[in-house]
């Protein structure tokens, strides 16, 4: 099954790269569809002028961010030098805390299919 989500062109650039192995969404409804061996299709917003496939080789789920982010290795997430609470606070940008004690955290980890 294919899903499709957008992107920022920081993390796109990073998952081009091969940098960043894991993506980090909420465990929402969309992502609970989500399996290994399924493919997503990540567009870059804004913008919507740049598409990258990936496969998912791998999904963890975690009650918090920050319980994924003490569990998984920073350079997974192209985050290296970047303190835990850095890297909290950065995810708040996107999700609210609300959302995350409501649906709880998912790392997806991927495997780069092509460079479209």
């Amino acid at each position: 099954m294919e899903h499709k989500m957008g992107l920022y062109e920081g993390p796109l650039e990073s998952m081009k790269t091969g940098k960043k192995t894991v993506e980090v969404r909420l465990y929402d409804e969309k992502r609970r569809k989500i399996k290994p061996g399924d493919t997503i299709q990540f567009t870059k917003v804004p913008g919507g002028d740049e598409t990258l496939t990936v496969e998912v080789v791998g999904l963890r789920k975690f009650p918090t961010f920050r319980d994924m982010y003490e569990t998984i290795p920073a350079e997974n997430f192209d985050a290296v030098g970047d303190s835990i609470d850095e890297m909290v606070d950065s995810t708040y940008e996107i999700y609210s805390p609300k959302r995350e004690k409501e649906w709880g955290t998912l790392a997806i980890t991927i495997k780069l299919l092509n460079k479209e």
